[in-house]
């Protein structure tokens, strides 16, 4: 195994103020602050493990509950306007034949 360099880890006064440039990239910023650079295995570098996944912060049966309410809305919506279309038609007839 060859060494080709390290990466350096930063933090931020206020990460909250860095701009989003796309593809889960960050600019630093003057709201930012200026990158603090983490040497070492130091407390501020503890959190960050070699060869190790990142946790998903999305859960997956939420999503399938919120999937199939929203469906089951569209299905319903769709019946409403279906049923006024009918409602208007017949009147549209009737109307017709009064006249």
């Amino acid at each position: 195994m060859t060494n080709i360099g390290t990466i350096q880890i930063a933090t931020f006064a206020n990460p909250g103020g860095m701009e989003a440039i796309g593809n889960n990239l960050l600019l630093a910023t003057p709201s930012s602050g200026d990158p603090i650079v983490v040497k070492g295995r130091g407390p501020g570098n503890r959190k960050y493990l070699a060869r190790h996944l990142e946790g998903s912060n999305v859960s997956a049966v939420e999503e399938m509950i919120n999937m199939i309410t929203t469906q089951r809305n569209y299905e319903l919506n769709s019946k409403i306007i279906e049923s006024a279309d009918e409602m208007l038609q017949k009147l549209t007839a009737l109307s017709l034949e009064t006249s």
